[in-house]
């Protein structure tokens, strides 16, 4: 028995049809790279999970002390040539760790060091003292003393050191001769690491590679921002400076992608020329370059005087100019 087909008719013809169906809502890039990296390193966590990574050193270390006491111990009763041997390497090995915990205070101590710089030209410049502005520029010139490449700046701000007459001009004087030079090398730096980032995302289509490079990326960034504004952070002080940085862009909103972060990347319609993960990398790249700026804030020993802040917008156009399809210098 052959079956024929079945017509139903309709009493009304559909309200919607595929031609005038509204679009779909263009998703646009939010950066879930960066914003992964900002809630890790954020993250605080919970008193019960302190006491218990604590506890859980305190007991490793413990047990650790007491095996090698009691091998270096039981090696001298049965070999005294090699229980001295093994003495000696433990030894060395204390030695080293002391080494590493003097490094780590003194990079700590670097880093307040530049608070406190930073601290006393605002103090200084809020309430005009001269002297005080004074003494916080000769402070700056020993901190920058050993920089072969500030060696010119020194030079001249010792020949002017007479004709600044308010705390404005002996900033700006400062400023002009000690810090433009270290500003142009740390605006190289958060563009090479915006570079890197968005590239990463642009091209690994791995959502983890994207959160490693991320965090990497964004950790040796702020290291050497530090450096070049003479913090010399270590492993601690560079963790320490990405939480105060990222904790305090958090707080802010600046993690965050708005309205004004897209349009002022994204001029000429850019992310709807490209696929979604070029504008996830350049979406990255710009929230790498917010890092960065708040980094130089933080590094930097005097506030902006005579000079504007970096524009996030300038260094994430110099930092994309070329890598992806659609942009133009």
């Amino acid at each position: 028995m052959s079956k024929r087909p079945v017509v139903i008719e309709l009493d009304a013809p559909p309200e919607q049809t595929p031609a005038t169906a509204p679009p779909l809502p263009e998703e646009r890039p939010q950066g879930r790279a960066m914003q992964s990296v900002a809630a890790v390193v954020t993250r605080k966590p919970s008193r019960l999970a302190r006491f218990f990574w604590s506890s859980l050193l305190a007991l490793v270390g413990f047990v650790t002390s007491v095996a090698a006491w009691d091998f270096v111990t039981g090696l001298i009763e049965r070999s005294p040539i090699l229980g001295t041997i093994a003495v000696c390497l433990t030894g060395l090995f204390v030695f080293a760790l002391l080494l590493v915990a003097g490094k780590e205070w003194l990079a700590l101590g670097r880093l307040k060091k530049i608070d406190g710089l930073r601290a006393e030209a605002e103090a200084a410049l809020a309430g005009q003292d001269l002297k005080a502005a004074r003494a916080v520029r000769a402070r700056m010139m020993t901190l920058y003393a050993n920089r072969p490449e500030l060696e010119a700046g020194r030079a001249a701000l010792l020949a002017r050191e007479g004709d600044s007459f308010d705390a404005d001009a002996v900033f700006a004087a400062a400023e002009a001769h000690l810090l433009i030079p270290l500003d142009a090398q740390a605006m190289r730096e958060v563009e090479a690491a915006a570079r890197q980032v968005a590239t990463v995302t642009a091209i690994v289509p791995l959502a983890l590679a994207d959160l490693i490079a991320a965090l990497t990326a964004n950790l040796r960034m702020i290291r050497r921002v530090a450096e070049i504004y003479g913090g010399r952070s270590g492993t601690l002080g560079s963790w320490r400076l990405t939480r105060a940085v990222l904790t305090h862009l958090v707080a802010t909103g600046a993690v965050a992608v708005g309205d004004d972060l897209v349009g002022s990347i994204a001029g000429g319609g850019i992310l709807s020329r490209v696929s979604r993960r070029f504008g996830e990398g350049i979406i990255n790249g710009a929230l790498t370059a917010r890092v960065g700026v708040a980094a130089m804030d933080v590094c930097r020993p005097l506030p902006y005087v005579s000079t504007d802040r970096p524009s996030v917008t300038g260094m994430v156009r110099r930092a994309m100019t070329g890598l992806f399809p659609g942009q133009k210098e």
